[in-house]
């Protein structure tokens, strides 16, 4: 394939990655976007996953638009790609391209993979010794056996490996429904089978730490009476940051324990003041009544970029 010489567009310091088009930019990646923006002025941008093609020349790795001009690599890049939806030989790629290209990733792609598969941040909160409920996953059986296996406990939680905005979650109260329904579940993605906390039913605690500090905390709480009380499913949200220190602390190890420098920690209510950990998001959304997020996030990008000068 022949290499003709292109156009260069100039350096940027700052991007904001969001997933292929026509996603456009809404709620809290839009304020976060207009923050960046007011910030860096010509020095930033917003990429789609879809507008680049990646590669190697003369020893080198290369990006370019599609129209064939080619891209510097930023200094930082915020990604607000979700990584559940992620494909590991599409914008994993890309963001692995980037890395190597010499950007730093908030969050970093390994912190990020880990996220995307609720086994794997399950794994790293168990051996940081956070408290997480009872769990069972499985590689290649089937699952109409893994639903037999007499150490199954219901009621339990059901929910894919890589699900968000709490879909594909349902309360399985009994052995029956779940044999019942294990020949309709999809198979190419593996279940998790989770204990059901009755403490935490249709509510959840949501916080946001930014670079190892709680900026922002919500108790979500579903409108119907259902399991899951995410926004995205029509749940309402009631800020409390300073409410319950036991959980902003347990959500800023949560983060860490994960690899996280912008992070969305889920805490499900043991009680009413102990806490269990649901699930740790790589890309929060935010309300926008939670007015610190957006300055805490630019901050911390702020913090990227004065390190990134100094290391040059």
């Amino acid at each position: 394939m022949g290499m003709a010489s292109a156009a260069l567009l100039p350096p940027v310091d700052v991007w904001l990655l969001v997933r292929e088009r026509p996603a456009p930019l809404q709620g809290a990646t839009r304020e976060l976007a207009d923050a960046l923006a007011a910030l860096h002025g010509p020095r930033f941008a917003v990429w789609h996953t879809d507008e680049f093609v990646f590669g190697f020349h003369e020893g080198r790795l290369i990006l370019r638009t599609l129209g064939g001009a080619d891209v510097p690599a930023p200094k930082v890049v915020c990604v607000r790609q979700i990584p559940g939806s992620m494909r590991h030989d599409r914008e994993v790629t890309l963001l692995r391209h980037l890395e190597r290209m010499g950007a730093t990733l908030l969050n970093p792609l390994d912190a990020q993979l880990v996220c995307r598969n609720k086994i794997w941040q399950f794994q790293e909160l168990a051996l940081a010794g956070l408290p997480v409920p009872h769990t069972l996953s499985y590689a290649t059986a089937p699952l109409e056996g893994v639903v037999r296996t007499p150490r199954l406990d219901t009621p339990c939680v059901v929910k894919t490996v890589s699900g968000f905005k709490g879909e594909q979650v349902f309360l399985a109260p009994d052995t029956q429904l779940l044999h019942g329904v294990a020949g309709a579940l999809a198979q190419e993605t593996p279940h998790l089978f989770q204990e059901y906390v009755p403490h935490s039913h249709g509510r959840d605690l949501r916080l946001i730490v930014v670079d190892g500090e709680p900026v922002a905390a919500a108790v979500r709480t579903s409108r119907n009476g259902g399991l899951t009380s995410n926004i995205a499913q029509g749940g309402a949200a009631a800020l409390c940051l300073g409410r319950y220190p036991e959980a902003e602390d347990l959500a800023v190890r949560a983060a860490r324990a994960v690899g996280l420098a912008i992070s969305g920690v889920d805490l499900l209510f043991a009680s009413e003041d102990t806490f269990t950990v649901c699930e740790v998001n790589a890309v929060p959304g935010w309300r926008p009544q939670m007015t610190a997020v957006t300055p805490a996030i630019t901050d911390c990008i702020g913090r990227r970029l004065t390190a990134w000068t100094r290391a040059e």
